[in-house]
C-alpha cells in the first residue's frame, strides 16, 4: 500500500511516502492560502495514487488546527485519511539529519519532509 504522509505546519508542510516497511521523505510544501493547500495535497495523491494519507497530530493549539485540516482533507480526498500521534518528530528529525552530516542547508529545506517521515514510519512499525 503506498501512504503519504503528512506533517502540518502553519505556513508549510512536510511530505514522505510510505511503501511496505519503509517511509522516506518526499517533499515539502510552503504556502500561504490554508485554503489551497489541501488543493495541492490532492493533486499529490492523485498524480502519485497514493492509497491512503497519514497526517501527523499533536497536541495542544496546533492539535486543534491540524484536526480542522485533516477533516477539510478528507472531505477533498477519495482515500482513507487517518491521524497518528507526532509528538517529538521535529525534533527527531533534527537530531537525526545531524548525526546523518546533512548540511545545514539541506536540513532546513527538508526539515519537515525528514519529520513527516519519521511519523510515517512511526506508524508504519505500529501495525
Amino acid at each position: 500500500m503506498k501512504i503519504l504522509g503528512v506533517d502540518y505546519g502553519r505556513s508549510k508542510v512536510g511530505l514522505a511516502i510510505g511503501e511496505g516497511n519503509l517511509a522516506e521523505p518526499l517533499k515539502v510544501i510552503r504556502y500561504q492560502d490554508p485554503g489551497s493547500l489541501c488543493g495541492q495535497i490532492k493533486k499529490i495523491v492523485e498524480e502519485e495514487k497514493f492509497e491512503k494519507v497519514v497526517v501527523g497530530i499533536s497536541e495542544g493549539k496546533i492539535g486543534e488546527e491540524i484536526e480542522k485540516f485533516t477533516k477539510k482533507l478528507e472531505k477533498e480526498l477519495s482515500v482513507p485519511v487517518e491521524t497518528f500521534d507526532e509528538t517529538l518528530t521535529s525534533k527527531d528529525a533534527q537530531t537525526f539529519s545531524i548525526e546523518a552530516g546533512i548540511k545545514r542547508s539541506k536540513r532546513k529545506r527538508m526539515e519537515d519532509a525528514y519529520a513527516a517521515s519519521i511519523m510515517l514510519q512511526n506508524y508504519l512499525d505500529s501495525r
